[in-house]
């Protein structure tokens, strides 16, 4: 006896998934010449012998799987998926190096001994600390590692989050409602997104819960489970915030902290978090800090240029400022000596 059976098709590019002229579902259909399948909008009908039907289903589950992960389907990649085994097509795809494929099959892998020291940190640890100038890396890597995991459904959405300080800018001054304040400042981590994934995946994610992008603040008296957690630009987070952050991670969620210590925007007096906990919590079971540096940085080499004077210039002034302290404690000896 015949079975009917309605399948839903997650959201996805209709062109990458059926092709010009339905040439690509024409060719998986090929392959099932005793089914019925009928394809309307987001739902496939097929109708024939249970097996087959059963068949079909792991088929298009392994092809949608394909597109996922690759962001892409060629003729080529549906022949070989009908004829291999849906199991070691998957297990072949986990030895991979790449951490993720972006629109149009863009390569997102770790590109330096630093950043696949960071992967594997991840792997191992729940929770990994990632400290290194700009241009390293740090929270790309981070947030390829969170779309793979999501892709891969370790997780079940990804959390994206920073504290709200100002570098220099007043957010309060920006229009619009605290929404439309806060989306430029965190405009680097939907720019990451949006590199792994379509932007209308995002959009999405984001509208339905999968990917929540929002300031420190609004993680208070949370508890962040089955996610996959990022807090980028830590070193601007309090000693308060930070204490707050790590102590809401639930029994089943990765937590990735990223930060600058070269660029803290906290007032003078105000110490920063992320310093303090790298130091009390380092060599602890289940956390790793991984420090990347100069040799890291793939932004233009200029780059490397700027931070290599900065980091010159502040160790002159360092040494200036160490040598006036010096000449104002000998002088203050020396009069102490001479009214002794």
């Amino acid at each position: 006896m015949d079975q009917e059976k309605e399948i839903s098709i997650p959201l996805v590019d209709p062109l990458v998934l059926f092709g010009a002229n339905n040439s690509k579902f024409k060719l998986i259909k090929s392959y099932f010449p005793k089914l019925k399948i009928v394809a309307r909008g987001s739902k496939v009908k097929v109708l024939g012998a249970p097996e087959e039907v059963d068949r079909f289903e792991k088929k298009l589950e392994l092809v949608l799987w394909h597109i996922e992960k690759y962001q892409r389907l060629t003729e080529r990649n549906i022949e070989r998926l009908m004829q291999a085994d849906n199991e070691e097509v998957k297990n072949r795809a986990k030895d991979e190096d790449v951490l993720v494929y972006g629109p149009g099959g863009i390569k997102v892998t770790a590109r330096t001994p630093n950043q696949r020291r960071l992967v594997k940190a991840v792997e191992d640890n729940d929770m990994v600390f990632a400290i290194g100038p700009a241009g390293t890396g740090k929270t790309y890597t981070a947030v390829a590692l969170a779309v793979r995991a999501l892709k891969e459904k370790e997780v079940r959405r990804i959390i994206l989050t920073r504290p709200a300080v100002e570098a220099g800018e007043n957010l309060g001054f920006l229009p619009g409602d605290l929404k439309e304040k806060l989306d430029p400042y965190m405009q680097p981590l939907y720019d990451g997104l949006t590199d792994m994934l379509p932007y209308e995946k995002v959009a999405d994610y984001i509208e339905k819960g999968v990917i929540e992008v929002a300031p420190l603040a609004f993680m208070r008296g949370r508890t962040l489970d089955k996610a996959f957690v990022i807090l980028d630009e830590a070193q601007n987070a309090t000693v308060s915030q930070m204490k707050m952050f790590l102590t809401r991670m639930g029994q089943s969620a990765k937590f990735i902290i990223t930060g600058d210590v070269s660029q803290v925007d906290l007032p003078r007096k105000q110490p920063s978090g992320l310093l303090r906990a790298v130091k009390i919590l380092d060599n602890k079971e289940g956390i790793s800090i991984i420090r990347l540096g100069g040799e890291d940085i793939i932004r233009h080499k200029l780059v490397t240029m700027v931070i290599n004077a900065f980091e010159h210039d502040e160790k002159e002034r360092e040494t200036y400022r160490e040598a006036k302290k010096q000449e104002k404690k000998e002088a203050n000896d020396e009069k102490k000596n001479y009214e002794a």
